[in-house]
């Protein structure tokens, strides 16, 4: 089993990770050398909506967007109705009927799959997957628990620093387009954001593609 010193530096790692994608990679990557598995991908979970996130090489990508095709396997499973999947041989497993023996002509036999959470909300699910049949045990199960506490964390704090990211610079953005309107049209910052937000409205565009519309305007008027 992993020792408790590796999983501290991995989870300094990943809370050091620039932005989403690259904490996804890493925890994939994280999940080989933690378990010895072969493979490992990531499904994410938004406003209810999954997405295939990392994965360590293109057979999971594969494998993972074969879950959302047939809607079923056992990523999807632990997302929504179990925090843990062990699967000895998904070749034969009759829970996915579908997906098993697609999966299984990719070499895929083992699966572990492990639900990741905060107490607010379900991140999604990490896959691990092994090229043997049989190949997690209790052991596994535990490791990667563990993992997928510290993969959470990471994951959770990677959105809210993409998430203020963006508003920063969506503010900024409306500032900008603010300025113009006040400078050439001589009117006050809430009258401006008023035009911004009724032009977005009735032309059902995003208020900040609206405000980038202003900007370009601005510059290809100034050329």
């Amino acid at each position: 089993m992993t020792s408790a010193s590796e999983f501290a530096r991995m989870a300094k790692a990943l809370l050091g990770e620039p932005d989403v994608a690259e904490t996804l990679s890493s925890i994939c990557e994280f999940a080989v050398q933690a378990l010895g598995c072969d493979h490992a991908g990531i499904h994410t979970v938004r406003n209810r909506l999954i997405e295939t996130g990392g994965a360590t090489d293109p057979v999971v990508e594969h494998a993972d967007k074969l879950q959302m095709a047939y809607d079923e396997g056992p990523c999807l499973d632990a997302v929504w109705t179990h925090d843990t999947l062990l699967v000895h041989d998904i070749a034969v497993d009759e829970r996915w009927p579908s997906f098993g023996p697609r999966a299984a002509s990719l070499g895929l036999h083992g699966v572990l799959s492990i639900r990741l959470f905060t107490i607010r909300q379900t991140l999604g699910a990490l896959n691990m997957y092994s090229e043997a049949v049989g190949a997690f045990g209790p052991d596994d199960i535990a490791t990667a628990h563990i993992l997928g506490k510290h993969a959470s964390v990471a994951l959770a704090s990677a959105r809210k620093e993409q998430g203020l990211s963006r508003a920063v610079g969506s503010r900024h953005l409306l500032g900008q387009a603010q300025g113009v309107l006040m400078e050439r049209f001589s009117v006050s910052e809430r009258q401006a954001f008023a035009v911004l937000r009724r032009y977005s409205h009735q032309h059902d565009m995003k208020l900040t593609d609206v405000a980038q519309q202003v900007i370009n305007t601005q510059r290809d008027a100034g050329r």
